[in-house]
């Protein structure tokens, strides 16, 4: 009996022990919340090169930036820093009615959407000879996409195919070539699209130019007309536990070392812009961003139309 009791009482001061002593402190880590298509970037280069620098540790999570906003309005995930593909998810985050999770985000890199596809597959050379709404509508090709209500990226592909059924006069086009808007044949998360296409699972899909660069898979621009890109940008949660290591964090990418290596993976960079209320951005932020913008050259200031040498134009 005395040793039981003894056994209770010790695994009861290890359980009070664990549960007042945090796994890491707050001001060592930085919590990056971001687009999951900056996977390969965050994680292999930015992350590594941002805790070289800082001293700080870089703790990050991919997910579409729909799917973030949610869990951040629904308290089921809590970050320090939120990258996203979409100006209008933070504006999905601002306000009482969201949280006041968001008072002001950063635009400051772009990326085209374009057409992913595996090189061995059986449909590659009609994926690079044909208009691409025909070659992706060849039966049995295996066409991979993100959910249009979780990533911008699988929004903005709804969108290019809606406007290419317009633009072709093809009223059909949208069932023909996605079926549903969710049809889960096609839809993936965005973090296992490139794996699944790697691994030939997946004939094409729609990916930003930053992922195929990086994956160093060949790939199909869209026409100029129905070009369309994600709209990269940074903020800093209200609710953040390191104010001032996600300032630091935000410091790096906005800087000179950070946006090297952004453009070292194929994102466009653009002339750093800022959204909502300036009083809300700590002042080292405002004198960083007021002088990178100045600094920007013109041609990185809208996104380039040049065709990245992975990238294969097919004939009309």
């Amino acid at each position: 009996m005395r040793t039981l009791c003894f056994k209770s009482l010790l695994v009861a001061g290890i359980v009070c022990c664990v549960a007042s002593a945090p796994a890491r402190a707050d001001d060592d880590t930085v919590q990056v919340l971001y687009a999951g298509s900056l996977t390969k970037v965050m994680e292999r280069t930015i992350g590594p090169a941002f805790e070289k620098a800082s001293g700080l540790h870089f703790a990050g999570y991919a997910a579409g930036s729909n799917k973030i906003a949610n869990e951040l309005r629904g308290k089921l995930r809590r970050g320090d820093v939120f990258i996203s593909a979409s100006p209008k998810v933070n504006q999905s985050l601002t306000g009482e009615t969201n949280g006041n999770l968001v008072d002001w985000y950063v635009q400051f890199a772009a990326s085209p959407l374009v057409i992913g596809y595996n090189a061995r597959s059986k449909y590659a050379h009609a994926l690079q000879t044909q208009r691409w709404d025909t070659a992706l509508q060849s039966p049995g090709l295996r066409l991979g996409r993100t959910d249009p209500k979780l990533d911008p990226k699988g929004a903005l592909t709804v969108a290019l195919v809606e406007q290419a059924a317009q633009h072709y006069q093809e009223p059909d086009l949208m069932a023909h070539l996605l079926g549903d808007a969710e049809n889960p044949a096609q839809v993936l998360p965005e973090e296992a699209l490139i794996g699944r296409l790697q691994s030939g699972q997946l004939d094409a899909g729609f990916f930003y130019s930053t992922e195929t660069s990086d994956a160093h898979i060949p790939a199909l621009p869209l026409p100029a007309e129905l070009a369309t890109q994600a709209d990269y940008t940074i903020t800093i949660l209200n609710s953040a536990g390191n104010r001032d290591g996600a300032v630091r964090f935000v410091q790096y990418l906005l800087g000179p070392s950070g946006r090297a290596l952004l453009q070292q993976h194929g994102l466009t960079l653009v002339a750093p812009s800022i959204h909502g209320p300036t009083t809300a951005m700590p002042a080292s932020l405002q004198a960083l961003i007021d002088g990178t913008s100045t600094e920007t050259a013109p041609s990185q200031a809208t996104p380039s139309k040049a065709v990245p040498s992975t990238t294969k134009k097919p004939s009309n």
